[in-house]
């Protein structure tokens, strides 16, 4: 724009203006200087009318530079020095800074770095004194479990060797001690990295399975040969017998109810539990006592339809089966009379309350198997099993016809009452 001292004709508000273009500009100078209805347009003269103006405009920026040399020298002299101030200024502030960094290196990072080596150094050296703790125990436990087994077998190097029912149980509480230390796996447990030490898959493949299946194995064998029926009918044979065989049998007595609930015990024991059940179902436990009725009733029923086709065997078969029915009563009795033993896993809930709901115990050992087998009693769940495949031999008997089917029939009444009164 023009000074006030030098007016200038050139429009500068025009060229000036944001809505300004070239083409417009140019159309309106040529009409300016131009006739409409002329065919051949003059652009010469628009064309210096335009050069002038530049020219104009050009003699214009260098009076202006002329006039403000100076100042303008100045004002870049003035900026050059602050600038070289502020530069200076800013050097010693970030030398000031490096050094400050500097010794902040030396006294803090390097030592963090030293501690945090330290800190690593001792978070592993407590990783590995714990798995070692761990590992220690779970060899302690092995050899522990290794004694117990010999003593439940009477294999020991000692002088006695004699069988100890009572070890079934301190062997299933060491086996369980070794389940919870191999389940704990998780970030921060006591079994956290025992995977990875050979000598713990050693303990577990070749000793802890091991001495799991002995011990299941000789539980179930008791369970298989329990009897008191042969006991109970020696005690009776004779009202003359002295009072060594009476003491004799009593001590047979408790010494086979003693071994039948270690037995049952380790069983229950080592069953395993379902964290998402509402009750524990000893699986191991039931499938024992299942097996042992269902060997008594498949004994019972072959016997009897061999008697049945020869008569004069009835009697003899009918107190065989009696004898297997008392065992059942007290098997029963017993049963009854356990109280379940505080089971570890089970026992978990009250230590973590953030652990899922665990499934009660039950009252007694006899509970569950009722509610298994869905009858009231054994001796009811015998008979009625008896009885219900009873009636397909006695139809083959008669299918089959001959002297044993003629015979049957002819001494059906008292057939019946042998039954009905054993």
């Amino acid at each position: 724009m023009a000074d006030a001292d030098e007016p200038s004709y050139i429009d500068y508000e025009a060229f000036l203006d944001p809505e300004f273009s070239p083409a417009a500009f140019a159309n309106s100078l040529v009409l300016a200087t131009n006739n409409p209805s002329d065919t051949p347009l003059d652009l010469s003269t628009p064309l210096s009318r335009v050069l002038f103006d530049v020219q104009e405009i050009d003699t214009h920026i260098d009076n202006l530079t002329t006039k403000s040399a100076l100042p303008l020298l100045e004002y870049t002299q003035q900026n050059a020095s602050s600038a070289t101030r502020l530069l200076q200024e800013t050097e010693s502030q970030v030398a000031s800074l490096t050094e400050s960094y500097k010794r902040l290196e030396k006294e803090v990072i390097e030592r963090h770095k030293a501690a945090e080596e330290v800190r690593l150094t001792a978070e592993r050296l407590c990783e590995t004194v714990k798995l070692g703790r761990a590992v220690s125990r779970c060899l302690l436990l092995g050899r522990q479990l290794e004694g117990q087994v010999s003593e439940m077998t009477g294999t020991g190097s000692g002088a006695s060797k004699k069988e100890d029912h009572r070890a079934l149980i301190r062997a299933s509480h060491s086996l369980i001690s070794l389940r919870q230390i191999f389940a704990a796996t998780g970030k921060g447990e006591e079994g956290e990295s025992l995977g990875r030490v050979n000598v713990i898959q050693t303990l577990q493949n070749d000793i802890v399975a091991n001495a799991e299946r002995t011990i299941l194995s000789r539980a179930q064998q008791v369970i298989r040969e329990f009897s008191m029926s042969s006991l109970l009918a020696s005690s009776q044979t004779s009202s003359n017998t002295s009072n060594t065989a009476q003491s004799s049998t009593y001590a047979q007595s408790e010494d086979t109810k003693s071994r039948a609930t270690s037995a049952l015990t380790t069983l229950y024991l080592l069953s395993p539990v379902k964290p998402q059940s509402s009750s524990f179902e000893p699986t191991l436990l039931l499938s024992a006592l299942q097996s042992y009725l269902q060997t008594a009733l498949t004994s019972s029923l072959a016997a009897l339809a061999r008697a049945l086709a020869t008569l004069p065997t009835l009697d003899r078969t009918l107190l065989e089966i009696a004898a297997r029915c008392q065992n059942i009563v007290a098997l029963e009795t017993l049963l009854g009379s356990i109280t379940p033993p505080p089971h570890p896993l089970l026992q978990t809930q009250t230590q973590s309350p953030s652990a899922p709901t665990l499934p009660t115990p039950p009252a007694n050992f006899l509970a569950p198997l009722l509610t298994h087998l869905d009858t009231s009693s054994l001796p009811s769940y015998f008979w009625r099993s008896l009885a219900g495949s009873l009636s397909a031999r006695v139809q083959d008997i008669m299918a089959r016809g001959g002297v044993s089917a003629r015979t049957l029939r002819s001494n059906k009444e008292r057939v019946r009452e042998a039954i009905r009164e054993c």
